[in-house]
């Protein structure tokens, strides 16, 4: 058997050889977690073959005996009888991120012994007149061991390392197999987790997708130079050009089984930076996306790109009744109100949702169980809402650079036209139901009742449902009153300074660096009416801590007083942008002013001012106030 490496599990290792099997099908199925120069997998039905198929498989004189005693190795005839079919043989077609093979995609028979703890991989190629001829260079071999009945060892086969063949793709070279696969093998066999969603992809075609997403990709780059807004523009660019290539391919899809020719409409409820809307339109669908807020970047986009800013309440005047498709990408308090207003816009309406942050229909969700996870949970909670609507409703999980990635699709209805009065029925007691659990009334959301738009009785049926606001609530500390910063940085600052060497202290010969202390005991120092202020903010105490970097290094949830010698001190504190060359020495330095030994740094050294002299205007341009585009 020629072995090429072996790794040991770790000891009483209680999820073999079980856990091996659940390894491989990761392998198998999911190699792209692994090659990131993969997209994913094809593969056929599982089927038992026996030694008859093999050789039907290896109809080649010189191969046939080689290949034959690899995968049987130190199994004689009789043994490999005593199954009529003791392999599982499927076929895997290997898709590349980016295909350089054009239509010979790589291709490898897949065979699981199990009574041995062996798969073989057989990578073949087929031509024009459906020939088959194996690459020899490449069948490798993964066997589990155990040795000496105490010790579980993992075995990395190669038929003909000498020969082996790297495309830098599907094939990465043969150490990478030693270095990378087999270690990561061995993990996923210990932890042996079962996901609680679907796999990536599962309800599209992923060699379409992949293409799609390379063509989008590359024609929407240019939008993370010219991004605007405050968020991260890799991810929200690369998210959007993923979530549009999934709609274009699930639609693609649908206009085949369907037989129709006209692109899908659609309208984005929540659409926030519109990039998704603009990228759709773009690709030939009709359709417009609603928020209530423009984006700086709205006005980038041109006027194909239709854009409207409003709130949108469930209610009549929001249903969409010639829309094709409504979609939900992070609409949070919109998410659960999205499969309704689909059901109640048309008969045909379908939607397609991401949910990202847990809200019920009239407020924050609120957990039912603790054996999900809350997001878990929450995807339920959501998926329940569309079969309650009439949806047979899908689950399937998208290839973005997110935590929450699992979308819920309604393509078509689990009920008839006819029955639609008593569907109606089933989905107005379900929403009431929440209305009542909630405690949520009309009175609360604040938002007037719609009946008297066109005269129905139940034209709000979204009455408690409370939009966010237009103007988005700074909440990160920021606005609060300088003073009282201040003096919250000021109290922190003197209790670690006045730390002795036995509390955590520095030795008094040196720059006094302050003790430490844990977040939560530095709120034990606060006043309730100040812990009262900052429990409004978005983080509280440590927000306001984290804000004032200047003083406090904050690591773990563990309070120091930043020494600007140790530059690396924080790990946070390498990866900030260099300290642009406007904003040096225009804001006093804190330590100068209020620390017994003043600043560890020379003045020439301290980006920040020593004193009023030291003191500069800053040439940076100023920042546009949020309330200038209201």
């Amino acid at each position: 058997m020629p072995k090429l490496f072996d790794i040991k599990f770790p000891g009483e290792c209680k999820t073999l050889p079980e856990g091996f099997w659940s390894a491989v099908d990761v392998w198998i199925k999911k190699p792209h977690v692994v090659n990131k120069r993969l997209c994913g997998i094809k593969e056929t039905e599982s089927k038992d073959v026996g030694r008859e198929a093999l050789l039907f498989l290896l109809d080649d004189p010189e191969l046939t005996p080689d290949v034959l005693a690899f995968i049987t190795s130190t199994v004689s005839p009789a043994q490999t009888h005593e199954k009529e079919n003791p392999w599982s043989s499927s076929v895997r077609t290997v898709i590349p991120k980016v295909n350089s093979y054009g239509t010979n995609l790589q291709k490898e028979v897949i065979l699981k012994d199990f009574g041995r703890q062996l798969v073989t991989f057989l990578p073949f190629e087929e031509d024009s007149e459906g020939q088959v001829s194996l690459k020899r260079g490449n069948i490798y071999q993964f066997q589990l061991l155990h040795q000496d009945c105490e010790e579980w060892v993992l075995e990395l086969h190669v038929l003909a390392a000498d020969a082996w063949f790297s495309d830098g793709v599907a094939y990465p070279k043969l150490p990478w197999l030693s270095t990378d696969l087999l270690p990561k093998l061995v993990r996923w066999a210990t932890e042996c987790k079962t996901s609680e969603f679907k796999s990536t992809l599962s309800l599209l075609p992923v060699e379409k997708y992949s293409v799609m997403y390379q063509q989008l990709k590359e024609k929407y780059k240019a939008m993370v130079k010219i991004w605007p807004e405050v968020t991260d523009p890799e991810k929200f660019v690369y998210e959007d050009v993923a979530i549009a290539t999934y709609l274009i391919v699930l639609w693609a899809e649908e206009r085949a089984e369907k037989s129709l020719t006209a692109k899908q409409s659609f309208v984005d409820l929540g659409c926030g930076n519109g990039l998704l809307v603009h990228i759709l339109a773009n690709e030939g669908h009709p359709g417009k996306g609603i928020d209530v807020r423009k984006r700086k970047i709205w006005d980038m986009y041109g006027p194909q790109t239709l854009l409207e800013e409003n709130a949108i309440t469930p209610s009549e005047r929001f249903l969409f009744p010639g829309t094709d498709w409504l979609i939900g990408n992070h609409s949070d308090e919109l998410t659960p109100w999205i499969p309704v207003i689909a059901a109640r816009s048309s008969y045909s309406c379908r939607y397609f949702v991401l949910p990202c942050c847990f809200f019920d229909f009239y407020a924050k969700y609120q957990r039912c169980q603790c054996k999900k996870s809350q997001y878990k949970e929450y995807i339920d909670f959501i998926a329940e809402v569309s079969q309650v609507s009439g949806f047979n409703t899908e689950e399937d999980c998208l290839r973005i650079p997110s935590t929450k990635r699992v979308c819920l699709v309604g393509k078509s209805r689990s009920y008839r036209l006819s029955d639609e009065a008593e569907a109606e029925q089933r989905r107005a007691r379900y929403i009431q139901s929440h209305q009542t659990t909630s405690g949520a009334t009309a009175h609360r959301s604040g938002i007037p009742n719609d009946k008297d738009t066109d005269g129905t009785p139940d034209s709000s049926w979204g009455a408690g449902f409370q939009p966010r606001d237009r103007v988005e609530a700074v909440r990160n500390c920021a606005a609060l009153p300088r003073d009282f910063v201040d003096g919250v940085v000021l109290q922190v600052a003197n209790v670690l300074l006045g730390m002795s060497e036995e509390d955590g202290g520095t030795s008094s010969t040196d720059w006094n660096r302050g003790g430490s202390l844990s977040v939560s005991e530095v709120a034990g120092l606060m006043e309730q009416e100040t812990l009262q202020l900052l429990k409004k903010e978005c983080g509280g105490l440590q927000t306001l801590l984290k804000n004032n970097h200047q003083v406090f290094r904050v690591e773990g949830g563990t309070v120091f007083i930043r020494d600007w010698r140790d530059r690396k001190s924080s790990r946070a504190q390498t990866k900030r942008k260099p300290v642009a060359p406007g904003a040096l020495k225009t804001r006093p330095c804190w330590f100068y002013d209020h620390h017994p030994q003043r600043c560890p740094l020379q003045a020439a050294h301290c980006a920040f001012a020593h004193g009023p002299e030291d003191l500069r205007p800053s040439t940076r341009p100023l920042k546009k106030m949020r309330n200038d585009t209201v």
